[in-house]
């Protein structure tokens, strides 16, 4: 019986890196953008095996880059090769300033029915310092031709937690997102690892340490507000109308199985984590040379690992996890197993049980990793 998974595609193309990004994304390439394709397509048809796609998730890099055109081919590539459901969630990364209404409606007729826009801010000041290509007029225009060519599934991005951000930059940048009515919203706290640019400007004092306190408050405040807007806290930095959760981003927090290709992609399934190659010119030319390239990390995933994994992306979901659930799965009870760590979190005040069910309380939330680094193994 075929299986059922989610399928990821990654388009890394950028115009330009984003002083904070550390994901495998190139810049100054798109002239590469039909080679990588033809590689893609390569890579579908070489791991493809007949089954059930749930949803499929084109993410990158800057997904808008690839022409409407380009995203179509794949989408008739994908549908020959896998059994897409009806109604398959289709979503399409895209940053405000790379798309336009004629675009927007082509791939929302090639298939995309939901739209995720990089917009981070609706302020200019912060769009400069986290390197944005576009303005917050761009971003609410953006908003406003994805309306007009159809789309209802839409989600926007926002950052907080940025060096000289005030609770009140941040609120006024919340509460104008709400009022657009986003069907979903995704917030991030700004972190930044070593090697990037705004990174190396923290560790030079060139740029404010980020302020953890801050980044906090405005947290909160976004639970607050997106309460009051109406908006579902389902996940961890994911905000959802009734029924509009990400139902990709759920394949991965209820650690079921789904296939990655591209550069830089990553799968799980059969019980096996796989890493594709992070480089560009290795993967395109291993994908469509000779010998067609297979993913450069194959790591077993044992039960044990599994049910650790479970459990901590469980535990990002505002439901929690159910204990029936996990049993059905493992065989295990994990209040229980983990009995031991959740009678220490519940006292806390970072855990709470309700019934067979174990959930991050708001605070919880807030100090989550202090929660998920005691459910590893020894």
């Amino acid at each position: 019986m075929p299986r059922d998974i989610s399928l990821y595609i990654h388009l890394p193309f950028c115009r330009s890196k984003c002083p904070y990004c550390s994901f495998v994304s190139y810049d100054h390439r798109e002239t590469d953008i039909p080679r990588y394709l033809s590689a893609l397509k390569r890579e579908l048809a070489r791991r493809a095996d007949g089954e059930n796609v749930r949803s499929i998730y084109f993410g990158g890099g800057t997904p808008s880059l690839v022409s409407a055109e380009y995203l179509a081919d794949l989408m008739s590539v994908i549908r020959e090769l896998f059994a897409v459901d009806e109604a398959a969630e289709i979503t399409a990364e895209a940053n405000p300033g790379t798309i336009e209404g004629e675009y927007l409606r082509a791939i929302r007729e090639s298939g995309v029915n939901r739209l995720s826009l990089g917009v981070q801010s609706l302020n200019d000041r912060e769009l400069a310092l986290l390197g944005r290509i576009h303005t917050a007029a761009e971003a609410r225009e953006a908003v406003r031709q994805a309306r007009e060519a159809g789309f209802d599934n839409l989600s926007i991005d926002l950052m907080y937690g940025l060096p000289g951000q005030s609770l009140s930059d941040w609120q006024h940048s919340l509460e104008e997102a709400i009022t657009m009515r986003p069907e979903h919203l995704s917030l991030y706290a700004l972190t930044l690892e070593e090697e990037t640019p705004m990174g190396k400007a923290v560790s030079e004092g060139c740029l404010n340490e980020l302020d953890q306190d801050a980044a906090a408050d405005q947290y909160e405040l976004a639970e607050d507000l997106l309460a009051v807007g109406g908006y579902d806290h389902y996940e961890i930095s994911n905000w959802a109308m009734g029924g509009r959760e990400c139902r990709h981003n759920l394949t991965y927090w209820r650690n079921l199985a789904y296939l990655g290709v591209g550069v830089a992609a990553h799968s799980c399934l059969n019980g096996h984590r796989l890493a594709n190659t992070a480089s560009l010119d290795k993967y395109m030319v291993d994908s469509s040379g000779e010998s067609a390239a297979g993913p450069e990390l194959d790591e077993e995933i044992s039960p044990e690992l599994e049910l650790v994994e479970t459990a901590i992306l469980g535990l990002r979901l505002s439901e929690g996890i159910d204990s029936d659930e996990i049993h059905h799965r493992f065989v295990i009870d994990i209040l229980v197993y983990y009995q031991q760590q959740i009678e220490e979190m519940t006292r806390a005040g970072l855990l709470e049980q309700t019934g067979r069910r174990v959930k991050l309380t708001r605070r919880g939330r807030l100090l989550s990793n202090e929660v998920f680094w005691r459910f590893l193994p020894e």
